[in-house]
């Protein structure tokens, strides 16, 4: 078969099977315009095979009975001319042309005049022919006249060929609906399914005919129901992208199936993908990310509980020694003394160490302030040389502009002081420190995190030591890592700058090369207000005879019971509240008794914040001082403007709060009078 063949065997095909030629509007039209045009009863869209035309259009105002289907016999040669020349074949008075004359067909249906034109399609395959016929003789082989006709003839080729192009697109069309392996719907604006295809028996277990006619709702998981309403509403009006939902099972069960649906005219028409199998290994993956978190994280809890009892065995060594020794008779002052300082400063390294630890878990109540940089580094560079030793050379450069900070300045301190002791560590206690300050417009990425735009004061500490190798680069900032031999460092120094960092809106970075130092990076938001001048100096402790009332809330019995004896012993009034609710069961009876109320912060129930609020709304000349040990409400939302002591805290600095406390709100009523 040649490719003319096979043209025209597609023509063929496409004719007798797909569509009704004659319901091509476009075809009676243009018959009826031959018609009129040149006057001939007869016009016809003929399809012609090798011995045959089959009629499938007919225009016809002379009587020949032709209808689309029926056949009619014309001579072999025409047939054939048409066929092979794919010319006209044009007869204008049959009685008088010799080709024809006699011929009986003629005569048969009285017809004298003929002219067929044959149909090509763009692609150049042959599918029949125009032709008109009439009893009458006529002038059909003026060109103008067969120039008119092949224009019908392409005319009719034209929309012969589109409507093959929608025919063939239907059927693959047709053919893609019924072989998805994908859920396919159509849907009127309603939610009331129209057609399916056959994966919904694959897929969900219902055949198509049992899901026509029913609601979208009855075959959505009772959860996803009203998102799938909003879903349908969404894609009535525009494309829907990827749109994940459950869809019910026959059996009962259910399958995730992710949608995309788009409008036409009225319909919405929605195509659907069985999603379970990636849902379910998504949940597996996570469920075994989960399991891989907390078992890093319970390694990690084992670390940090190790390093604890470590430096806390250590410390309550000391303690527990030196408290056995203050028991024996006859014991020296000068030894009672000595036993007392060791105790003395064996709490406050316990409280430091617990402060480090809450710094890194970013769990300190910071008591920001504004307060210029560069003075801060410069009145703690003597104390840095004595920690560094004199072999350690230390420079300090400061930007020219100032930089502002509005940070713990205590916190400041200890992280400068934990970076230079890291540097003095890695330089074996001999090289060069240069601390550095200066203005930054962004803060650089690091940690998977972003770079952040924005003004910054970067405080940087170059070491010329040993340097850090990059594997290890990740793990320094971690509690009680350290490189250090045991009983040489805790591990909570540079855990202590990272916490401190981040609590404040800021970061800590560190760039190194081994054998050739080390420089960490401190970031701090930069504040735009003036630095405070504070008046550093301390009240002296407030002593016996005052006749201050103190409300004391305590839920702790042993902490309680001490500080209500302690503050007798100085000379108080104080009572004992147990909880919140007692607490302002107490001022109901008479807030006018006190003169302060003294508040731990975690407590059962109502927390010492909420309290210190109430009171400040009830009671508002009542001051409230707040203690603490750790707070995650006072680490992530501040004092509220309250003061605060911190756990543990020394009897004179418990004196000296609330003296200083008392003593404002006096001078405030003494001056509202």
């Amino acid at each position: 078969m040649n490719n003319t063949e096979g043209g025209f065997m597609e023509a063929h095909d496409f004719a007798a099977d797909i569509v009704d030629i004659a319901s091509i509007q476009a075809i009676p039209t243009i018959l009826d315009v031959v018609c009129r045009t040149t006057g001939m009863g007869f016009a016809a869209v003929a399809r012609v095979t090798e011995d045959r035309w089959v009629t499938c259009a007919v225009r016809d105002d002379i009587a020949f009975g032709l209808r689309p289907g029926g056949e009619l016999q014309v001579a072999t040669t025409i047939c054939h001319e048409i066929r092979q020349s794919r010319s006209a074949v044009v007869i204008d008075h049959v009685a008088e042309d010799q080709s024809y004359c006699g011929h009986p067909t003629p005569a048969l249906y009285g017809f004298q005049s003929y002219i067929s034109m044959p149909i090509l399609m763009p692609d150049g395959a042959f599918f029949g022919t125009l032709c008109a016929i009439d009893p009458r003789p006529a002038q059909l082989k003026r060109p103008e006249v067969i120039g008119m006709f092949k224009l019908f003839a392409d005319l009719i080729a034209f929309h012969l060929d589109a409507h093959r192009r929608v025919a063939n697109t239907t059927v693959q069309r047709d053919r893609a609906w019924r072989n998805s392996q994908d859920l396919q719907v159509v849907l009127d604006s309603s939610g009331t399914i129209r057609a399916a295809n056959r994966a919904w028996g694959t897929i969900l277990g219902w055949n198509p005919d049992e899901v026509v006619g029913r609601h979208h709702r009855e075959f959505n998981h009772p959860e996803h129901r009203a998102a799938s309403d909003g879903a349908l509403s969404e894609s009535a009006v525009t494309p829907l992208a990827a749109y994940e939902t459950r869809m019910l099972h026959r059996d009962g069960g259910d399958r995730w199936v992710s949608w995309v649906a788009a409008p036409e005219g009225e319909l919405i028409y929605g195509s659907g993908r069985d999603v379970t199998r990636e849902k379910t290994t998504a949940a597996e993956v996570f469920s075994m990310q989960e399991q891989l978190r907390q078992a890093q994280k319970m390694e990690a809890v084992g670390q940090l509980t190790g390093g604890v009892a470590h430096d806390f065995n250590n410390l309550l060594t000391v303690i527990k020694s030196s408290t056995d020794l203050l028991k024996r008779p006859d014991l020296a002052e000068e030894r009672r003394q000595r036993y007392i300082a060791a105790i003395s400063s064996t709490v406050d390294r316990a409280a430091k160490l617990t402060g480090q630890l809450l710094a890194f878990a970013r769990r300190q109540a910071l008591k920001p302030e504004v307060f210029v940089v560069s003075d801060r580094v410069r009145a703690i560079g003597e104390m840095l040389k004595t920690l560094t030793g004199s072999r350690i050379e230390i420079t300090i450069d400061f930007s020219e502009e100032t930089c502002l900070v509005d940070a713990d300045p205590s916190q400041f301190d200890t992280a400068l002081v934990n970076m230079a002791v890291n540097a003095r560590d890695a330089m074996d206690g001999e090289g060069r420190l240069v601390i550095s300050v200066r203005p930054v417009e962004k803060m650089p990425a690091m940690r998977r995190q972003p770079a952040v735009t924005g003004g910054f004061v970067a405080v940087s500490v170059t070491d010329t030591g040993c340097g850090i190798p990059t594997g290890k680069l990740d793990q320094i900032f971690e509690p009680f890592y350290t490189t250090k031999g045991v009983g040489e460092g805790t591990g909570l120094g540079l855990s202590q700058v990272f916490g401190f960092a981040k609590q404040s809106g800021g970061e800590v970075t560190v760039e190194s090369e081994v054998g050739s130092g080390t420089t960490f990076t401190l970031y701090l938001p930069r504040s735009e207000e003036k630095a405070e001048v504070l008046d550093m100096r301390e009240p002296e402790p407030l002593m016996d005879g005052h006749g201050t009332c103190v409300l004391v809330v305590e839920d702790n019995i042993d902490v309680g019971i001490f500080a209500t004896q302690t503050l007798a012993e100085l000379g108080y009034h104080a009572i004992w509240a147990a909880n919140s609710d007692e607490a302002l069961a107490e001022l109901a009876k008479g807030a006018d008794r006190f003169d302060v109320v003294f508040s731990d912060v975690v407590m059962p129930g109502m927390n010492g914040i909420d309290l210190a609020q109430a009171i400040r709304r009830q009671h508002h000349d009542l001051p409230v001082v707040l203690t603490s040990g750790y707070s995650h409400v006072l680490a992530q939302n501040g004092t509220d403007g309250f003061e605060l002591l911190n756990k543990p805290y020394s009897v004179e600095q418990l004196s000296r709060i609330l003296r200083k406390t008392a003593t404002s709100q006096r001078r405030k009523r003494i001056l509202a009078q």
